[in-house]
């Protein structure tokens, strides 16, 4: 098969393109090799791509070294930590529909042969899967890795500490349980490494998921950003991505292509083990979108399934004691992809960017197997060290043994689950007719029930206000509406609100209900992705203060006690009054504006809507 880039390199009429490519330093023999786009994600702001430099100078000698010609390319992304509780969050889902939008342009307008996706946060993985899934080139994703946690003052042991505990000790200073002074050292202390915020929160749990889809190799999940091994994983894509570009321009094997790899059954599986893992929420979100980007029939009906029948088996920080360093000692995702097909929970008939079979990746690298190889048990030996330094690899730390405690370990066989209900749940009701998420793993049983009546805001910052105010009183159910992805717009982040109702101490006594999200570090009974949003006419627009919301997580329930008939009847005043339209003050800028008026609900994955752009743009 002719290698796509031949458009740009061979014939007379590509005399000018080859010369614009031997400005770039190519020779004549280098013209004849695949050229592999290297999406590099670095940036000075975000601490889990400070490093991406480091990275992506490895990732490209490897390149080079296997016979390709790397050429990095640079992507934008936004730190949801940063961007948190101002103005800035509205652009965090937005980046990602930017990012894929400019993995496309690059990949087309070069016409490059093969790519090397460097993500590792939040959005910036999603993107760069969804720009991958629609270019379909052999496509290798590797991230920079999760950051080492903190610990308590006096110990390299024992209770950690991570970015959470700034957001939760900023609401607990508000409510006078802690000082300024304590706060101070958590914020110096929790973050000591570069690399993803530690935690199973959204980029993490995103960077899971595309190992578990298969377009990762082992390990990129859970080896630490800051550990030496997380190298040898960059030497491993930088060669994979050569051997499966190869495979297909050589051997017209179509197998390697990401859109062969992610097919519904992948993403099942990818699912199925994210609700075992008790991911973030926004997983959710992304992995719908990027199966509407492969165009795989995958929807919010089949994730709802899975967490029917799939109990959590690693109950990770923030859900639970384990770190990511723990769960990687534990075999990592593989780990947990092993003990789900024990089960036979998954689907077998699956390939990855490096196994034919499922069977046979689990062969070499799942660590409960006799057939483990030797360089998979040494991998996940991988262990923490104590430098604090924003430079990777800096960590040589080996654990004296893996952990394959099956029963009290940081991975669970599926007899012994940490939580016998999976780590997420979709709900449905009159309150959220197509569905809403709650990441269960993170809510004490205690409240899987709920009766209380409404407290209606329409904004993040109303949300915060009636916390610190004390209007916001246990047994109450806190309803933040007009947040969505076309009502916010741009669906932000929501980790202040859930922060400060734990340090005000009432964290378990109320309910937390949005059209908007949470962070992947919220925990608690907090709801939310409910569909349809308010500003896309949703039962949530119609709620008022004191209705009574009631939630059953075991049956999987929202609802407000009203009768149909109340509900038409309130529509029917909203709709010859304002309309849905939020009570604020809040200023949308053109970016903002733009992302809203093609935004689909949450059931949807946020996407743009395909229909209304063919229908607009008259080329369907």
């Amino acid at each position: 098969m002719q290698l796509r880039s031949d458009a740009v390199k061979v014939g007379v009429a590509r005399a000018p393109h080859r010369s614009l490519l031997k400005a770039d330093g190519l020779t004549d023999e280098e013209m004849k090799k695949p050229l592999v786009a290297v999406f590099n994600s670095r940036n000075d702001i975000i601490p889990g791509h400070n490093n991406l430099d480091k990275i992506c100078e490895a990732v490209k000698a490897g390149i080079y070294m296997a016979g390709g010609v790397p050429f990095e390319i640079s992507t934008i992304g936004v730190c949801d930590g940063i961007a948190m509780n101002h103005d800035g969050m509205h652009y965090s889902l937005v980046s990602r529909e930017a990012i894929a939008d400019s993995f496309e342009c690059a990949v087309q307008g070069h016409q490059f042969d093969a790519a090397v996706c460097i993500p590792n946060c939040d959005k910036i993985v999603p993107g760069m899967v969804l720009g991958a899934l629609r270019v379909n080139i052999p496509t290798v994703f590797v991230s920079g890795g999760p950051m080492l946690p903190g610990h308590e003052a006096g110990c390299n042991c024992g209770p950690t500490t991570d970015l959470n505990t700034l957001f939760d000790g900023a609401g607990q200073v508000s409510a006078g349980t802690m000082t300024e002074e304590q706060l101070k050292y958590y914020e110096d202390t929790a973050c000591p490494t570069c690399g993803s915020c530690s935690g199973m929160f959204t980029a993490n749990s995103m960077n899971c998921l595309t190992e578990a889809i298969g377009l990762a190799l082992p390990g990129n999940g859970t080896i630490l950003a800051s550990h030496s091994y997380r190298k040898d994983l960059f030497k491993r894509a930088a060669e994979q991505i050569v051997k499966i570009a190869k495979q297909y321009y050589d051997d017209d094997d179509e197998t390697v292509l990401p859109r062969s790899i992610a097919t519904k059954e992948a993403f099942e599986n990818a699912m199925t083990m994210d609700v075992a893992m008790g991911g973030s929420t926004n997983t959710v979100l992304h992995i719908l979108a990027m199966a509407q980007s492969a165009d795989v029939d995958f929807t919010l009906d089949d994730i709802e399934r899975i967490s029917h029948t799939v109990p959590c088996i690693c109950k990770a920080s923030p859900s639970g004691k384990w770190e990511i360093s723990d769960v990687h000692r534990a075999g990592g995702i593989t780990g947990i992809l092993g003990e789900l097909d024990r089960a036979g929970k998954l689907h077998r008939d699956v390939h990855s960017i490096d196994y034919k079979t499922l069977e046979d990746k689990l062969n070499d690298w799942d660590i409960m197997r006799d057939t483990c190889t030797e360089e998979a048990k040494q991998m996940y030996l991988a262990a923490p060290g104590h430098i604090v330094s924003p430079d990777p690899w800096t960590h040589t730390t080996l654990f004296d043994s893996l952990d394959r405690d099956r029963v009290n370990g940081a991975i669970h066989d599926i007899d012994h689950p940490a939580v016998t209900e999976g780590g997420l749940a979709v709900l449905r009701g009159n309150l959220a007719p197509d569905g809403c998420v709650v990441k269960t793993a993170g809510v004490p049983k205690e409240i899987w029930t709920f009766r209380g009546p409404a407290l209606v805001v329409e904004s993040q910052e109303q949300a915060i206000e009636v916390i610190l105010n004390d209007t916001l009183k246990p047994g109450m159910a806190l309803v933040i509406r007009y947040e969505g992805p076309k009502g916010g717009p741009g669906m932000q982040e929501m980790l202040y609100p859930t922060s400060f109702v734990k340090g005000k101490g009432i964290g378990k006594q109320v309910a937390m209900l949005t059209d908007g999200r949470y962070s992947g570090g919220s925990s608690g009974l907090a709801i939310g992705h409910i569909a349809p949003e308010a500003a896309n006419k949703g039962p949530i627009a119609l709620i008022k203060n004191g209705d009574i919301i009631n939630i059953d997580i075991p049956n999987r329930t929202v609802n407000v006690e009203l009768s149909d008939e109340e509900l038409a009847q309130r529509r029917t005043e909203l709709e010859a009054g304002d309309g849905y339209v939020a009570h604020r003050d809040r200023k949308v800028s053109q970016a903002l504006k733009a992302y809203a008026a093609f935004a689909r609900s949450a059931d949807k994955g946020a996407t743009r809507d395909p229909e209304l752009i063919n229908k607009l743009s008259g080329l369907a």
